[in-house]
């Protein structure tokens, strides 16, 4: 199922550009991605073909901080406060997961093992759960309202 975008800025807690700047850095990533991958740019490091990832996490950090802002400006300061934990911590905890990731590719250590690799991953999903049960129940309410 894919979601739509109102569906996508609900979940993640985005607005449609941070959700836009994220899908131009995974389209970069997937093209250096597979240079790198086939050996077509021999001088492209790991490190190199995370910086999509690395730039549209930092666009996307001044953007929450520029809206949250102005949410304070605005009296809303509660919401500002909560929107700004809740995009940083689903950013910081992606953000982990590519460092440690690309620190693995890099040095190819045995202390870094894949469990430890995707914790960050298995946070967010858990994370992730509270408002997709936010949605599930708003969605269900509507179709019931619907359905009387």
């Amino acid at each position: 199922m894919l979601f739509a975008l109102v569906e996508l800025v609900q979940l993640l807690g985005f607005a449609p550009f941070e959700v836009f700047v994220q899908l131009m850095a995974l389209s970069v990533f997937s093209v250096l991605l597979a240079l790198r991958v086939d050996g077509l740019a021999p001088g492209l490091s790991w490190w190199n073909v995370f910086v999509p990832f690395f730039a549209a996490d930092r666009l996307s950090t001044n953007f929450t901080i520029v809206v949250s802002m102005r949410l304070f400006q605005d009296g809303e300061k509660r919401l500002a406060v909560l929107h700004l934990f809740w995009v940083l911590t689903v950013l910081s905890l992606k953000f982990v997961f590519e460092m440690l990731l690309c620190q693995k590719l890099v040095e190819q250590t045995r202390e870094l093992w894949f469990g430890l690799i995707t914790s960050p991953v298995f946070i967010l999903l858990q994370l992730l759960m509270i408002p997709a049960s936010l949605i599930l129940k708003t969605y269900s309410l509507l179709f019931h309202a619907l359905n009387s």
